[in-house]
């Protein structure tokens, strides 16, 4: 490679880079996912926090990611469904939306659904539509994912 395109190659990293923001570590990951949560307008137990290691959003783009060790499972008691979530969680993100979400299943009878969506149906009356990879849906209000057991 000459020396004109591993310069190109450097540039564009960092130009990269520069868009991205990263934390490392429990502490930092969950200010940040509390944070984005928050500015996105979902509430914040809809994602499992705790014991995050590494976290980061794209501006340019949206994207955003969330990792940890293991997977884990949820029960959401206002909700009444099992979810489970991968070591890795990514998603396209913008104000009252997550789309694309990749390492999220939900239990419906007996088997494990992908969701794929989450939307702010309505700000006012606080509901979340959630979508599962084969275009079913559920609404359900903010309250169902609150002051649920610390996760």
């Amino acid at each position: 490679m000459d020396q004109e395109a591993v310069h190109t190659a450097m540039e564009e990293s960092l130009v990269l880079r520069q868009g991205t923001d990263t934390k490392h570590g429990g502490e930092a990951c969950h200010k940040f996912s509390m944070d984005f949560l928050g500015e996105l307008g979902f509430p914040k137990d809809v994602f499992p926090l705790k014991d995050l290691e590494e976290c980061g959003r794209i501006h340019e783009t949206g994207f955003v990611w969330m990792k940890r060790k293991t997977s884990s499972e949820h029960y959401f008691k206002g909700t009444g469904t099992r979810v489970s979530y991968a070591p890795e969680v990514t998603a396209y993100v913008e104000k009252n939306k997550m789309k694309r979400i990749v390492g999220i299943k939900c239990r419906q009878m007996m088997l494990w659904l992908p969701i794929t969506e989450m939307s702010i149906e309505d700000s006012d009356a606080k509901r979340i539509y959630v979508k599962t990879s084969l275009g079913i849906g559920r609404s359900f209000p903010f309250s169902a994912f609150q002051n649920d057991d610390e996760f």
